[in-house]
């Protein structure tokens, strides 16, 4: 029998996992429209069946999904309208810092009653609540990300770009994206470990008297815990870094692989290997074919494109589509033009008379607080603020060593970058159980072992950031180094540590801004009939958020806001100006 070559054959191997990726992804999506659409449940009944758990992990990836695309079109929006408009930069910024300061738990009261109140009859007020709380763990670190990237493109890229009469537009897809693409990835992945973080919060939560709870791994982890199930707790443990290996082999990889053509400098000797899924998108007939098929519909819009010049009309393009034909005018440009330059002055002062008018509201109901719940709360802020600070110091007390030594050694890089991305990836409050078994192993108090449970999610932001420092440390400084027979100790006194202290400043802001949020979960834990609860501000926060007391609630997030921002306003803006200006690169 004559053997068909691998080129003409129907399928090749390589068919088999997109086909596999693609049914589960459209059996996914299926999933979360059963239960959106499905009569309205608050409290749907959660098993710990194994044979469940799938299902479960499925609905939560979809979920995750949406609300990273919903953040990833926000960030690019958001980041590049600030950017862009120093009048628009003026109000959303702090507007920004304010946003990223309130925990998950501060929008979802709002949120959940809202939307029940706009879908009465079914589940998708729910799960649009939900999705939106994972999308408020996500955005703000990859909209700051994308903003920082824009402000800080090379005076001479745009000076280029200037010169060859780029449009907005072409500047933003020819320039600024590529230029942001390295610390975009990046950060995203550390948005969607964000989102995890507080999957359990998301997907099962309580409202004074009401339980919600909605089908998923983070509701199946809070069940498993609060009845005290470790082996349902070792499933759902297991079922969870399945998923992380899974996105990292079938998503992570290809696209921060992809994004490094559009590095700046070329590193000797990292020369990561190709990622498997593109190997398998590469070698795919299905993925050919379906190239193919684009290619040949976009060269026939392109042939259907018809551009025209005229003496009175100027520039004029004719796109047929069909039977219609659209004309575009230079005169319609214009308009446009002076569109946006109106929005750019509406759009602020529609935001600032929102905050005016919800600042009013605010204060109505703040002063509704005693003077003594005052005393409480700032008492409560100063035992999370004394955590707070203890996380990023034992943090930086292991991730700096740590992501120096990995990070002045491609061989280190290679064999260490996937196992960081997985442990990123991971959700810590499912190891709060594990960590609180620790703790009462050697006998350590909650009041100040809930420090080390804040840390278990704040330390990989200051890690990423001394990785990506480390990794952009000039070679012709350590090779300079070398010849000159400097010892390790001066190595790391003169070269490394000034490298990497930008990245690390930029690391402890976003640590910080991430301890804070996770002080909601650390400092109440439950563990079957245990619950455990120490005096600070995010407990204050879990208790308001449960018993639905909303002044209070409105109290602890409005003392969370002030310290959060003043923080960043004042000791970080000044230890990043310190950091840029003291150990620059570049002059």
């Amino acid at each position: 029998m004559r053997r068909v070559p691998v080129s003409q054959r129907l399928f090749a191997i390589a068919d088999i996992p997109v086909l596999l990726l693609l049914a589960t992804i459209i059996y996914g999506v299926i999933a979360l429209s059963r239960e959106w659409s499905a009569d309205f449940q608050p409290v749907n009944e959660i098993s710990l069946s194994g044979w469940m758990l799938p299902y479960y992990t499925l609905l939560s990836a979809v979920r995750g999904g949406v609300a990273y695309g919903i953040s990833l079109i926000f960030s690019l929006v958001y980041g590049y309208t600030a950017a862009k408009s120093k009048t628009a930069e003026r109000v959303l910024i702090p507007m920004l810092d304010i946003l990223q300061s309130i925990p998950v738990l501060g929008f979802l009261p709002g949120l959940v009653l809202g939307l029940i109140a706009v879908f009465p009859n079914t589940n998708t007020g729910l799960e649009i609540a939900a999705i939106l709380m994972i999308f408020t763990g996500q955005a703000w670190n990859m909209t700051f990300s994308f903003y920082s990237s824009l402000k800080s493109v090379p005076s001479d890229f745009i000076e280029a770009s200037t010169v060859m009469s780029l449009t907005r537009f072409q500047k933003l897809v020819k320039l600024e994206l590529p230029f942001s693409a390295v610390n975009l990835a990046w950060n995203s992945l550390m948005s969607m470990a964000g989102g995890w973080f507080f999957l359990s919060v998301c997907e099962a939560f309580t409202l004074g008297d009401r339980d919600f709870r909605l089908p998923g791994i983070g509701s199946y982890m809070a069940k498993a815990v609060s009845e005290g199930n470790t082996f349902a707790m070792v499933l759902g443990v297991v079922a969870m870094i399945t998923l992380i290996i899974t996105m990292d082999v079938f998503f992570w990889r290809p696209v921060l692989a992809w994004v490094q053509k559009y590095r700046l400098e070329d590193v000797p000797g990292v020369a990561p290997p190709e990622p498997l899924m593109r190997l398998i998108m590469r070698e795919s007939r299905i993925v050919r074919w379906l190239k193919v098929v684009y290619r040949k519909n976009a060269s026939r819009r392109l042939a259907d494109l018809d551009v025209e010049t005229t003496e009175d009309e100027g520039l004029r393009v004719r796109v047929t589509l069909g039977h219609r034909v659209l004309v575009v005018k230079t005169g319609k440009v214009l308009k446009t033009f002076a569109l946006r330059r109106l929005l750019e002055f509406v759009v602020p002062a529609l935001a600032a008379a929102f905050v005016v008018w919800g600042s009013v509201k605010l204060f109505r109901v703040l002063a509704e607080i005693h003077l003594t719940t005052w005393v409480v709360l700032i008492r409560n802020t100063i035992w999370s603020l004394i955590r707070v600070i203890g996380a990023l110091t034992m943090s930086t007390l292991w991730a700096v060593p740590f992501g120096i030594w990995v990070g002045t050694s491609p061989r280190r890089v290679r064999i260490a970058q996937p196992i960081i991305q997985v442990c990123a990836s991971f959700p810590a409050p499912m190891l709060y159980p594990l960590a609180l078994a620790v703790m009462a192993t050697f006998g350590i108090n909650f009041d100040w072992g809930s420090m080390f449970l804040m840390m278990l999610g704040v330390q990989w932001y200051v890690l990423f950031n001394v990785l990506a420092g480390s990794l952009r440390i000039p070679r012709e400084l350590s090779d300079a180094l070398s010849l000159m027979d400097i010892s390790s100790k001066d190595r790391w006194k003169y070269l490394y540590l000034p490298s990497v202290f930008p990245a690390l400043v930029t690391g402890w802001v976003t640590a910080a801004g991430g301890a804070w949020n996770a002080s909601i979960v650390a400092e109440v834990v439950s563990y079957g009939a245990v619950k455990l609860r120490t005096p600070g501000l995010g407990s204050t926060i879990s208790q308001a958020a449960e018993s639905k007391d909303l002044p209070l609630l409105a109290a602890s997030l409005s003392v969370m806001v002030i310290v959060v921002v003043t923080l960043n306003r004042t000791l970080w803006a000044k230890l990043y100006r310190s950091a840029q200006v003291r150990f620059r690169m570049d002059g």
